[in-house]
């Protein structure tokens, strides 16, 4: 049966008060337009869970939806601080709960495989451990070593851009992977957000390709530029201008209240986003083909 659905009807099924949300996608494929549709739709109340949360979250925290941030290594990328989160959290007004990138991607690992809890070697970062109690040292049975360990992590709601995915959610990620594998299998609920819907037989004719199976999905979306501000490889190029003025934009709250208003409020979905970016900024974005040599998998 096919899982098609619009964006907004998956939030609005998906998506509820007080869940834990999970936004992945590493340096691309970062689903800004899902985050867009859960402030248009006001959620409120959510933990927001992502391994580097990326103007995305300054973003849903700035709308009023957030309560929790989980994360590792927090900032805007190649510019400096996330400053709207970094406020809430210096005023006490948003719960923070901090790892390292890789105790982030185990507590995804564990929540994946079901596991109670998973071990890491020990780190230079014992401040973190000082900080968050959920980071614990255990005594591994076969060396009598001391190691970290980690709890699961099981997001009520993973949300993961792809750059094609058929009807039923088998879809194809290329470029630099992420943690889209772990979060999805971890996660309670899995919404695709795609570049194409393409025939099941495209997906099947390159099968190590599929890192999210459609056993595990309940939504699948057809979200053209849904990365933007981010890159989809091979589709669209990051918006780098954009990073450094949400720099600026985020200095003031009236600033980033009006744009808001402007980019998210003002606009219905998606598609209109991007064309009210304009053509300069479309072009200025767009990548020349590069493609991959073909694969032959041979037929017996």
């Amino acid at each position: 049966m096919s899982k098609l659905c619009t964006l907004s009807e998956a939030i609005q099924h998906y998506v509820h008060d007080g869940d834990t949300v999970y936004c992945a996608g590493f340096t691309h494929l970062i689903p800004f337009a899902a985050g867009h549709e859960i402030i248009r739709q006001g959620r409120r109340n959510l933990t927001l869970a992502r391994a580097t949360p990326d103007l995305i979250y300054d973003q849903m925290v700035a709308a009023g939806c957030a309560k929790k941030l989980i994360f590792s290594y927090i900032g805007n990328p190649g510019v400096g601080s996330l400053r709207i989160v970094r406020q809430q959290i210096e005023a006490g007004q948003l719960e923070w709960e901090e790892y390292s990138h890789f105790g982030m991607i185990s507590r995804l690992q564990a929540g994946a495989a079901g596991l109670p809890f998973i071990p890491m070697n020990q780190t230079a970062a014992t401040d973190l451990e000082r900080n968050n109690p959920n980071i614990r040292r255990v005594i591994d049975p076969y060396s009598g070593v001391e190691v970290i360990t980690v709890p699961p992590l099981h997001p009520d709601v993973a949300i993961i851009h792809v750059q094609r995915a058929d009807a039923n959610g088998n879809s194809h990620i290329w470029g630099i992977i992420g943690e889209q594998k772990e979060v999805a299998f971890a996660a309670k609920h899995v919404i695709i957000t795609a570049e194409e819907i393409v025939d099941e037989a495209v997906i099947r004719s390159d099968p190590n390709r599929t890192l999210i199976p459609e056993l595990i999905v309940s939504a699948v979306c057809h979200v053209p530029h849904c990365a933007h501000p981010s890159y989809t490889q091979g589709y669209y190029d990051r918006d780098n201008v954009f990073y450094l003025n949400w720099d600026k934009i985020s200095e003031d709250p009236a600033t980033v209240k009006t744009w808001l208003e402007e980019w998210v409020y003002g606009v219905k979905d998606a598609e209109e986003y991007w064309q009210k970016l304009g053509e300069d900024t479309h072009r200025r974005l767009a990548v020349r083909s590069k493609p991959a040599a073909p694969v032959d998998y041979g037929e017996y």
